[in-house]
């Protein structure tokens, strides 16, 4: 079953006052009681809402700053690239290179010495 919230006295004297503020010529104390208890409902209505954005919000604001702290924890750990590769690709580069060179050497070491 549903536990019906008792509106605070403040609530229900605002109620009460608008109703009566409102109140039609002709129009009976149980109306005006029944129009107050549908603004009192309204106020609820309205508060219950109002406190479901906050914590909407607090929540949104909780999960940005989490992600704002593993954003700057993942930029902290982030490695220096290697300054190793370039000249890894260097030396690669150099070696088909050397290996012509030498393989000319001997072939023209091998032709004098023939000749």
């Amino acid at each position: 079953m549903k536990n019906k919230a008792v509106p605070s006295a403040q609530t229900q004297q605002e109620a009460m006052s608008v109703a009566k503020a409102t109140q039609k010529p002709g129009q009976t104390k149980e109306q005006t009681k029944l129009i107050a208890q549908g603004i009192e409902k309204g106020i609820a209505l309205y508060k219950k809402q109002q406190k479901e954005k906050a914590r909407q919000a607090d929540k949104a604001k909780k999960k940005n700053l989490k992600a704002k702290r593993l954003d700057k924890n993942q930029d902290h750990e982030v490695e220096q690239p290697v300054v190793n590769e370039p000249t890894n690709q260097a030396k690669n580069a150099i070696l088909p290179w050397m290996l012509l060179v030498v393989s000319w050497i001997g072939f023209y070491v091998y032709v004098t010495q023939t000749a």
